[in-house]
């Protein structure tokens, strides 16, 4: 039976699937071989690019922190100096603004003394021309009043000093009766 075992397995065509034992033994042992060389040689080389690229990327990730923390770091020292930049804006406004002022305010006194400098200088000349009219006035008078007199009286009243002496008597009464008439 054993010998009819036999003779039917080998009649019976050897399945695909499983293979035979000589060439299952020359697999297993290419297998092996293929399997020392790629844990030998490739595996430590795929390990290296492997570390390599995350060292590469750690690296990347660690720079563009270090990039970003610069970047903030630049940022807020803009937004610093922007800040003082502001306040020394307004300060040099409000320095403007101040001198501004006071230039207005000297100027309205500067403008102020001069009219003052005017009008008392006007005052000075209408005080002047108020005299010189009052004296042209005074001798005009005289004059007339010598010229009527002396028609009054029917001799003439050239003498200077005669002369004089009555106008100014003549116009001090004059200017009493004006002020008491006040």
């Amino acid at each position: 039976m054993i010998a009819n075992l036999v003779q039917l397995a080998a009649e019976e065509e050897q399945n695909p699937l499983v293979p035979a034992g000589p060439e299952l033994l020359i697999g297993a042992i290419a297998f092996a071989i293929v399997f020392f060389f790629f844990w030998k040689k490739l595996l430590p080389t795929i390990n290296k690019v492997l570390e390599e690229r995350r060292e590469a990327i750690e690296g990347g990730i660690e720079k563009a922190e270090a990039a970003q923390s610069e970047a903030q770091s630049v940022l807020e020292q803009y937004k610093a100096q922007l800040a003082e930049a502001r306040h020394e804006a307004a300060r040099l406004r409000q320095d403007a603004l101040e001198q501004g002022t006071a230039l207005k305010e000297e100027l309205r006194a500067e403008g102020q003394r001069q009219r003052e400098e005017i009008i008392a200088a006007g005052h000075a000349q209408i005080e002047a021309d108020r005299k010189a009219a009052s004296q042209a006035l005074r001798q005009d008078v005289g004059k007339l009043a010598t010229d009527l007199a002396g028609k009054l009286v029917g001799e003439s009243l050239e003498d200077h000093a005669r002369q004089s002496r009555t106008i100014d008597r003549f116009l001090s009464e004059l200017e009493e009766k004006a002020e008491a008439a006040r």
